[in-house]
């Protein structure tokens, strides 16, 4: 419980810095916020009424707990991109669909990895272990955006089982938002999923030549009951951490995914408001990706300790 609690605020005060570093990065960026909002006709007068209208004509402390305040208050303001609407609405609106493409391809990155794994170990040496590896290793290989492209080829263009392009909304049609992003999830999941295999097949092969292994099977134990009993358990541990990161970087929201399948995500609304130097929700997009990927690790970190209570993380 100690580990926990100490883990959390480790997270919290890592939150706390990450927003001051962004809030801080996004002051010092040369452009005066109210006059790219109002353009360049408008008069030294309009610009100072924004500029306290926005507070920029605070001190930079004031500037960022005012900042932090909304933050946690859910009172970010508007965005100037989107023709003055709430970024909180904008970012609530768009969560959803970024979270249920993160679950899903985790859900395929789980399945994959797991039946490949399953097949290369049991079968090691055989035809469908060798053809796993060089599956793998080319998986690995190829980037997500380029599977993405290759996928509307095949399976939008050629096939024709989905219409590259459309996106239906999860209030609308809850199963068919959930069939537009099956292959944008699979584009994610099968290079991650490559990677676990990669990373959980060798930590797999590593622990059955272990001494603990040969004693088991010295015993009468068959092979699977060990593999199954003990083997996974210890060769988990390294995968774990390498799925955290995985985790991390699924829910973050995959940013050139959505731009491929024209997804209207986190990751979509993130390079949108880039261009278009929306710095107040740019920020809280920021914030929230890191907040994502220090949960992921926390989490993984008290997951290790549960899973084998003899490591001790500091």
């Amino acid at each position: 419980m100690i580990f926990v609690v100490k883990r959390l605020f480790i997270t919290l005060v890592t939150l706390f810095l990450v927003s001051l570093l962004t809030f801080a990065a996004f002051t010092i960026i040369p452009g005066d916020r109210a006059l790219l909002a109002l353009g360049i006709e408008a008069s030294d007068e309009q610009v100072a009424a924004l500029r306290a209208e926005l507070g920029l004509d605070r001190s930079f402390p004031v500037q960022y707990l005012s900042w932090l305040g909304g933050f946690l208050t859910g009172k970010l303001g508007n965005s100037s991109r989107f023709r003055g609407e709430s970024i909180s609405g904008l970012v609530l609106e768009r969560l959803p669909v970024s979270a249920a493409l993160g679950a899903l391809s985790l859900i395929f990155i789980i399945l994959i990895s797991a039946g490949a794994v399953l097949v290369s170990v049991r079968r090691e040496g055989s035809f469908s272990d060798r053809l796993m590896n060089t599956l793998t290793a080319l998986n690995i290989s190829l980037p997500g955006f380029f599977l993405g492209v290759l996928f509307i080829w095949i399976f939008g263009l050629c096939l024709r089982l989905f219409s590259p392009g459309t996106y239906v909304s999860y209030a609308d049609d809850f199963g068919g938002f959930l069939g537009c992003l099956i292959f944008p999830a699979l584009a994610i999941a099968v290079p991650n999923a490559a990677l676990v295999v990669k990373f959980l097949r060798t930590s797999i092969f590593q622990q059955l030549h272990r001494d603990y292994v040969r004693t088991a099977l010295s015993k009468g134990n068959t092979r699977r009951r060990v593999l199954y009993r003990h083997v996974l358990k210890n060769a988990c541990l390294p995968a774990v951490t390498l799925l955290g990161m995985i985790v991390a970087e699924v829910f973050s929201g995959s940013i050139v995914i959505e731009q491929v399948f024209t997804i209207p995500g986190i990751g979509r609304l993130l390079i949108a408001s880039i261009n278009s130097r929306d710095y107040p929700l740019v920020q809280t997009l920021v914030v929230y990706i890191a907040f994502i990927v220090v949960l992921a690790n926390t989490l993984v970190d008290i997951a290790i300790q549960v899973i084998d209570p003899r490591i001790r993380i500091k």
